[in-house]
């Protein structure tokens, strides 16, 4: 079982900036996609690597680039689209997947509607990224849906996440890697995630 929390102080501070019920849409969403980029820095340092050789304009050298089938990054519609240009702006040559989940109001369960791949998904890396692991039905679910097609080298990244989603996720899927930006104190009587940050989707579209 591996879980990392993230102890950088601009993590830290970009997440503070997020709570605040007066940042707006544009400073929200451009902090959801700064706090990605910070965490994937993080949760891609084992990305292997092969040495090439360069000409540079002193002398050819021999120096690592990263290997293998290139990475897949998957995020959960629709909160975890705005996480997906931070990966992007580390790895550009990244595939993009879908996964389509909504949670019911009355049983708090998953429900998917959408899943789509990058080919050769068995062969990547993957990293799943959703703003915030509540309860852990929908990580779950995620990760079930990916491990179905085929895929296996799987990391989780979420900015907030409740103790509950964290044992959830972990219980159901031992062998990911999962990534939290901030750990939670815990769920309210309606699955929200406390103190929190509302609803990640509501406030990186605009909508209520």
């Amino acid at each position: 079982m591996s879980v990392s929390y993230m102890t950088h102080p601009l993590i830290k501070h970009k997440i503070t900036l997020l709570r605040k019920q007066s940042t707006g849409t544009n400073e929200f969403r451009k902090l959801i996609e700064e706090i990605a980029m910070l965490m994937g820095y993080e949760a891609l340092a084992d990305l292997p690597t092969a040495d090439i050789e360069v000409t540079t304009p002193i002398e050819k050298t021999i120096q690592p680039v990263i290997n293998g089938k290139k990475l897949a990054v998957v995020p959960i519609l629709r909160a975890g689209l705005g996480m997906v240009n931070g990966i992007l702006a580390l790895v550009p040559s990244a595939k993009i997947g879908h996964i389509g989940l909504y949670r019911d109001p009355e049983t708090h369960l998953p429900h998917e509607y959408y899943c789509k791949l990058p080919e050769s998904i068995e062969d990547r890396q993957i990293v799943i990224v959703d703003p915030m692991l509540a309860t852990g039905g929908s990580a779950v679910a995620a990760v079930d849906f990916i491990k179905a097609r085929g895929g296996k080298r799987i990391k989780f990244m979420s900015v907030i996440a409740a103790p509950e989603g964290v044992s959830t996720l972990m219980k159901a899927h031992p062998d990911i890697q999962l990534y939290v930006g901030s750990l939670d104190r815990c769920l309210n009587e309606n699955a929200y995630i406390c103190p929190g940050l509302g609803d990640a989707g509501d406030r990186i579209f605009g909508t209520m």
